[in-house]
């Protein structure tokens, strides 16, 4: 008999939070007697799962934190101060840039008044030792590619193009006085440069077949020819422009000014990915530029391709990073769009989906984590670079897909930002070397023969 007042007790406890009105409203739903003798039959394991059932209902379920980063290469690799800029650099993006990327992706206009914002965080030419740079390592220059990819490709290559490109030409192949004259300013942001490499024509075959040609005359160069999807060159102070020279047939690198004679340039439409990015087509026609205004390190191709194996490393960072903005979008959307009744991320198609784009994620990330090691201790070679290139690309646009696929219809709305990231990882898939170029490099390096038509 004990054990029967225990259970009848037990469902007293059971209903003694509930009020009068709720007993009432659940009277009109279901017989109490029947309800009550039913909670009194169930056993000791029953009676206590069904009030763990009841008692969990009053508490908001907690979930894990959305973190890409599964391995924690983040938190591992970088020493104390490295982690600081990391998260700085972090939250400045997502409460700078976040709010208003989309407005701005959608006009296909460049927000301006973010670059003295980002001038302050002192990370343009990271790696670069002198001219107001901080000297830090390959590692965390890639990993802050990634965080601002993280949140929109668009900057990523805007500050790529600053950062690596040109600051990059001219510290690598610039004379000191040309060093002078532009990193510190373009460190700082107070100058804007751009860099001209591909042509309406001519894109993988620039190593030999560029049209745009360099003619020396005395103390001057004229340069007549066309560049195509130049970024940042619309606003540009100062681009490097790439040529071949007519007595050599060499390629060589030249500084052009904005507002140099005969230098013009005409912002490109109509994009579908990297809209915040100002391309632009040149036309230089008979556009001379000074002797002095030659990169005086930059004498044949071999010499521009040391500046895109250097940043070929942070543009498959940079695929990191949108495949990451894209998952962690993916998860947090699935975690709140319910159907059925319950959260969408409960179901097994969906985890699924998420496993398959974090193990992409991961794989990419480790791998990068290491190119950036070789490139540290300097051993980067031009197959390291173009394998990292290949995978990370290749694997960022398997990603968005799913986080488009677990999104539904929601996925193709610029709101909740996976659309944006689908695009966007199209263009890299493109940029600084097709997967079918860099497959070539990687292809010659492991097997000795060269497939380059």
């Amino acid at each position: 008999m004990s054990g029967i007042f225990s259970k009848i007790r037990n469902a007293y406890t059971l209903f003694q939070s509930v009020d009068f009105d709720q007993l009432q409203a659940l009277s009109q739903k279901t017989d109490l007697s029947k309800l009550v003798k039913a909670v009194a039959g169930l056993d000791e394991t029953k009676l206590a799962g069904l009030m763990k059932m009841v008692s969990s209902g009053n508490h908001k379920k907690e979930l894990p934190p959305i973190n890409g980063d599964f391995y924690h290469l983040g938190a591992a690799a970088l020493d104390e101060s490295d982690r600081e800029v990391q998260l700085k650099v972090r939250a400045f993006l997502e409460k700078e840039v976040k709010p208003v990327v989309n407005a701005y992706w959608l006009r296909a206009e460049f927000p301006h008044e973010l670059v003295p914002k980002i001038a302050e965080l002192n990370i343009c030419g990271l790696t670069y030792q002198g001219y107001g740079c901080p000297g830090k390592s390959n590692l965390l220059e890639g990993m802050l590619a990634m965080e601002m990819a993280r949140v929109d490709t668009s900057m990523s290559t805007f500050f790529g193009v600053q950062s690596g490109l040109v600051m990059g030409s001219i510290y690598l192949l610039g004379s000191e006085a040309q060093k002078q004259e532009w990193l510190p300013d373009l460190q700082q942001f107070k100058k804007i440069g751009s860099f001209g490499l591909t042509e309406p024509e001519v894109g993988s075959a620039t190593a030999g077949g560029l049209t745009t040609t360099a003619k020396r005359q005395g103390d001057s160069w004229v340069l007549n020819g066309q560049k195509k999807w130049i970024g940042n060159a619309t606003f540009a102070d100062v681009l490097i422009i790439w040529a071949k020279d007519l007595d050599d047939n060499q390629v060589k690198g030249f500084l052009v000014r904005k507002g140099n004679p005969g230098f013009t340039v005409k912002k490109m439409e109509d994009k579908m990915a990297l809209r915040i990015v100002q391309n632009g087509l040149i036309t230089l026609e008979n556009c001379v530029v000074e002797e002095a205004d030659r990169l005086q390190g930059a004498n044949s191709f071999k010499d521009t391709a040391k500046v895109l194996r250097m940043t070929r490393a942070g543009v498959a960072w940079q695929a990191v990073g949108c495949a990451r903005g894209a998952y962690e979008s993916a998860l947090a959307y699935t975690r709140t769009r319910k159907q059925f009744g319950k959260p969408i991320a409960s179901f097994q198609l969906i985890q699924n989906h998420l496993v398959e784009m974090l193990s992409n994620l991961t794989a990419m990330q480790t791998l990068c984590f290491r190119l950036s090691q070789l490139q540290d201790q300097g051993l980067l070679t031009d197959e390291h670079a173009s394998l990292a290139k290949v995978f990370c690309s290749l694997r960022t646009r398997d990603v968005v897909s799913r986080a488009r696929e677990v999104m539904g219809g929601n996925g193709i709305l610029l709101e909740y930002d996976v659309a944006r990231f689908v695009a966007d990882a199209e263009a890299i898939y493109s940029y600084e070397g097709t997967k079918e170029i860099n497959s070539l490099i990687v292809g010659r390096a492991i097997t000795g023969f060269s497939a380059f038509v």
